[in-house]
């Protein structure tokens, strides 16, 4: 297998992914400051500046978080982060988008994006979503992710895991993620 690299840049047609930089603070925190963004979530007060720097601070030490951008401005973010129940393997979460940018085909760009690098070095990726995020259950599943067992992870609230192979991406959206999309 080959050495997984946790931040990458990735550009789609309306997206772009980077490492996360001190100086997205501002930009994050306001894409993060609705309330719905946050109601499905157990952390459901993310939206409070006292709650969200902390967590900014955790995402970019993580050296897994990217920035998403759409024509320059910040509307969100995703990590790539290890697996602690599987070493060597990596998860996709910590993943918001501002509501403006809710649905399927924002989502589906930054998933396919960062499956696309993933599928590279990774046989398979795992997503753990809080039992009660019943919108991202679904996506996910609309991913072709599939459920594996509940499991706690840091925030010591129960998780569902899924995993989500190439196969089983490319079954239920169509898409290749080994093509050569240039």
């Amino acid at each position: 297998m080959l050495d997984f690299d946790p931040q990458p840049v990735l550009t789609g047609e309306r997206l772009s992914l980077r490492p996360l930089r001190a100086s997205d603070r501002d930009g994050l925190y306001h894409a993060a400051s609705d309330p719905l963004v946050w109601e499905q979530h157990p952390a459901s007060t993310r939206h409070q500046r006292d709650v969200f720097d902390p967590y900014f601070d955790e995402l970019l030490a993580s050296k897994g978080t990217l920035c998403v951008r759409t024509d320059g401005t910040v509307i969100g973010c995703s990590r790539y982060y290890p697996v602690p129940a599987h070493p060597g393997e990596w998860g996709i979460g910590y993943t918001f988008l501002d509501r403006a940018h809710w649905g399927g085909a924002w989502n589906r760009e930054m998933k396919t994006l960062m499956l696309r690098h993933a599928f590279a070095s990774l046989p398979r990726v795992w997503f753990h979503i809080a039992q009660d995020n019943l919108r991202s259950q679904i996506a996910t599943t609309r991913l072709g992710a599939e459920y594996q067992y509940d499991e706690a992870l840091d925030m010591g609230v129960p998780m569902k895991a899924y995993t989500l192979t190439p196969d089983q991406w490319r079954a239920a959206t169509g898409i290749d993620l080994m093509e050569d999309t240039a």
